[in-house]
């Protein structure tokens, strides 16, 4: 491939006329757009906002259970560093003054960083994450540390299960349960979560919330925890498709450290249009699954002008090509699971993850290798598939897209496209050429700006 490598300024579409709500409890589901005015016109302060989401991350969060550690002290240190600049004409940019969470797999100086699993929840680092270095420099405000399921697997972590806000008797699913959760029931302006297979799609299908899983090689994982090294990927997790493109615009690019990063830029533009995109759809997967919400969403694209491709993905053994997943993991807590103290994980069943690395010991390196040149020829077939396609789109976890896109490394988007009987949300993915982010980020937002349906929230006086 041949990186585009120029960068252009930063493109967000007008936010219009802000106003503060009558009511300040709307404030928790403003975008970081809007939020981003208001801070901007001296009508709100960081302080004061950074205080409003603490202030519900504790009156919600023992319902939720989405909160590793508040960082209060730290937080309310750096919304009063923000309005001082923002006060002194020093604006940053967008996301300057807006309090985030993230995932608790990210290191922060002096602060424990606990996986989500009771071996490691007196865990301290030396030094923030790259991602969150770079938050910090773009003035943003880190708010709590948000859970996940532990060692990133599901929703249970050592504190107990996170739960959904559109039904709290049920989990938020995982394994970024925490950032989902907290994002959906407006605790927090954005959030950092991580994906290796599945891990922002599922959570953000769950909780009604929008997600972007970048390329693999986009976004430093300098200082985040290692499961496979040639899958985890970093991306935001939001209320808008826009607001994934500002907050992935302050985190993408190389750091000089982690050498699986690219040099390639990210020229988002809001104002490209669906007509001048070439989009496929997996026909045989939203024709089997045959669901409502999903195919309404194609009709509406039609009706914005696209004109959807029908496409398949490319026939491979996904499952006997993702033994690298878990050789990947396994090494990576070969310690835990030789010192033992795998013992003291909450979830020990066969599919947990104590006896996946311990039986991941026993595949042959000859097999290993194998998966892994097949695996190559995956990612070259997928090239061919893509040569033609800007964007394509999937019904999420119906056919085998989610799985292979994640061993492919390729970019996506999930975002709601309606609800169920009821009242739950569902999505739909859009997934993106490798280092395609600006097109498929564009192509999604012109459809979520045409239906509304993140303009939902759940309504947590109720449960």
């Amino acid at each position: 491939m041949k990186l585009e490598t120029a960068r252009k300024k930063f493109r967000m579409s007008p936010t219009g006329d802000v106003k503060l709500p009558a009511n300040r409890d709307e404030l928790a589901f403003y975008s970081v757009e809007q939020l981003g005015a208001l801070l901007k016109s001296h009508q709100l302060t960081s302080e004061e906002l950074t205080r409003f989401y603490l202030n519900r991350l504790k009156k919600y969060d023992p319902k939720l259970l989405c909160v590793t550690t508040l960082m209060e002290d730290l937080a309310l240190e750096q919304a009063r560093r923000a309005d001082r600049e923002i006060a002194a004409g020093k604006y940053r940019g967008p996301l300057h003054g807006i309090p985030y969470g993230a995932k608790d797999l990210l290191a922060t100086k002096g602060i424990r960083t606990t996986w989500g699993s009771a071996p490691y929840t007196n865990q301290v680092f030396a030094e923030d994450a790259t991602v969150i270095k770079r938050l910090d420099e773009a003035g943003a405000v880190l708010v709590a540390k948000l859970t996940l399921g532990e060692l990133a697997m599901g929703d249970v972590w050592y504190g107990g299960k996170t739960r959904n806000p559109w039904n709290p008797e049920t989990g938020s699913s995982g394994s970024s349960a925490g950032p989902a959760a907290a994002v959906a029931a407006g605790l927090v302006g954005f959030a950092i979560g991580t994906e290796t297979h599945g891990s922002i799609v599922s959570p953000s299908t769950v909780c009604g919330v929008t997600g972007l899983r970048p390329t693999y090689g986009r976004v430093s994982r300098v200082g985040a925890m290692g499961l496979s090294a040639s899958m985890d990927k970093i991306g935001p997790m939001c209320r808008t498709v826009e607001d994934c493109a500002v907050v992935f615009e302050s985190i993408y690019g190389p750091d000089g450290v982690d050498k699986s990063l690219h040099d390639a830029s990210f020229n988002y533009d809001p104002r490209i249009k669906l007509r001048d995109l070439r989009i496929g759809y997996l026909q045989k997967d939203f024709e089997k699954a045959n669901k409502t919400n999903d195919l309404a969403a194609l009709a509406r694209l039609r009706e914005l002008g696209a004109k959807l491709i029908p496409m398949e993905l490319p026939k491979f053994p996904l499952d006997d090509i993702e033994v690298s997943l878990e050789v990947e993991a396994a090494a990576e807590f070969a310690d835990l699971t030789q010192s033992g103290q795998d013992d003291l994980m909450a979830r020990q069943n066969a599919g947990a993850w104590p006896n996946i690395f311990r039986k991941a010991r026993f595949v042959p390196a000859v097999e290993y290798i194998q998966a892994n040149r097949i695996r190559y020829l995956l990612i070259q077939a997928m090239a061919k598939t893509m040569a033609d396609i800007d964007v394509f789109l999937s019904p999420n976890f119906d056919g085998d897209c989610n799985q292979l896109t994640n061993l492919t490394g390729h970019p996506c988007v999930v975002l709601p496209d309606g609800f169920t009987g009821k009242g739950l949300p569902t999505s739909i993915c859009f997934i993106g050429n490798l280092f395609g982010e600006a097109k498929l980020l564009a192509a999604a937002k012109a459809y979520q700006d045409a239906t509304g349906f993140h303009l939902k929230h759940p309504d947590l006086g109720n449960h």
